[in-house]
């Protein structure tokens, strides 16, 4: 009796350590996008791309880094390294953009320009994100972008632009602050100015948002440890029949 039923016992063994070990993927994955904060993602470009800055700055065909210094509730901060990451090319004012779809690969859009002009970076988005860093310039090179694209272009005071060149390495120093702070429009086409929800679409609101927030990850990392730990004691019982 006991032999007949083994077959189904080390069935329903295997079946649970496989579930666990699922378990455990799923949430090594959420622990690791909660780790990581930054969103670091490296991109390599074709051709000349214009980001906001001082005038018109543009990075030359190459490898970059893309990471998020800051995030709140209705604004980010993106800086753009070099490859390297010694050097640091923009610290921009992002707007949460949202969208319906994500795609398991980094998305990075353009506001199309003449032939022979570089393109002007609009957006970001991250795998797996249905929400991105829609990019904000200086209002004199926002009005220009709006006229030569005819699409509105998020805009800050240039007075404010020079913030997004300065040298930075906290989301506290003074430079930071300042775009964190500075009023948000957008222009349209026309040059008239609009509101900035005109121009993008504000992430829903999640019941989870509600929730209090833990102190740290390290629940979520104990679960995945009892998880993987479940598993292997589960497949030792199944070896040792």
């Amino acid at each position: 009796m006991f032999a007949r039923n083994l077959p189904k016992r080390r069935n329903r063994a295997l079946g649970f350590a496989f579930s666990i070990s699922v378990l455990c993927m799923m949430f090594a994955t959420m622990a690791s996008a909660q780790l990581s904060p930054s969103k670091k993602t490296t991109v390599t470009f074709s051709a000349p791309v214009e980001i906001p800055g001082v005038g018109a700055q543009v990075l030359p065909a190459g490898t970059y880094v893309f990471k998020l210094l800051d995030s709140i509730s209705d604004r980010n901060i993106v800086q753009i390294f070099s490859k390297d990451m010694k050097h640091v090319y923009a610290t921009i004012l992002a707007v949460p953009n949202y969208r319906l779809r994500t795609t398991s690969h980094t998305v990075m859009t353009f506001a199309e320009r003449a032939s022979g002009q570089p393109q002007a970076i609009r957006a970001w988005f991250y795998p797996g994100d249905n929400w991105g860093q829609e990019f904000v310039y200086p209002k004199l090179k926002a009005i220009a972008l709006a006229k030569e694209t005819n699409v509105p272009v998020l805009y800050i005071p240039d007075e404010v632009a020079p913030n997004i060149v300065a040298p930075v390495q906290t989301a506290d120093e003074a430079p930071v602050v300042a775009l964190k702070q500075a009023p948000i429009m957008a222009v349209q086409p026309t040059g008239e100015d609009a509101p900035v929800a005109q121009v993008v679409e504000a992430p829903p609101v999640q019941t989870a948002a509600h929730l209090p927030k833990t102190a740290s990850d390290l629940p979520l990392l104990a679960l995945m440890g009892l998880l993987c730990l479940s598993a292997g004691i589960s497949l030792r019982a199944f070896r040792a029949r």
